[in-house]
């Protein structure tokens, strides 16, 4: 079955720096875009980066241009997301996701989530 498992999480200062990773298993990993998720304390979960299944093209919410970056090693099945300059605005659980084509139709997944807090 699908499943991804991040980490990387934390609690760091303002402008400081954390690496989240995800592994994923369970689905051909390289067939499939992935997407860094966050969901901020009474707010929906949103899109903060997406980075295409062979990892040429990459997307990011406008919050995050600039301080994060999304990138994936197709060999050991992970996708990881560099964040720098951390705001406390960035304090969320952050997942990553996917959409799995499985038989006739797609579902989506997404993991456990990580916690990042930035604060002083």
């Amino acid at each position: 079955q699908v499943q991804l498992v991040e980490s990387g999480g934390g609690l760091v200062q303002p402008g400081g720096s954390l690496r989240l990773s995800c592994a994923a298993s369970g689905f051909t990993f390289s067939n499939y875009a992935m997407t860094w998720y966050r969901r901020a304390p009474e707010k929906e979960r949103e899109p903060v980066a997406t980075i295409s299944h062979r990892g040429s093209s990459t997307n990011y919410a406008d919050s995050v241009k600039g301080r994060f970056t999304i990138s994936r090693d197709n060999v050991k099945n992970m996708v990881y997301l560099q964040m720098n300059s951390l705001k406390p605005d960035d304090t969320a659980v952050y997942y990553c996701g996917a959409v799995v084509q499985q038989g006739g139709s797609w579902t989506p997944y997404w993991g456990q989530g990580t916690q990042v807090t930035v604060s002083s």
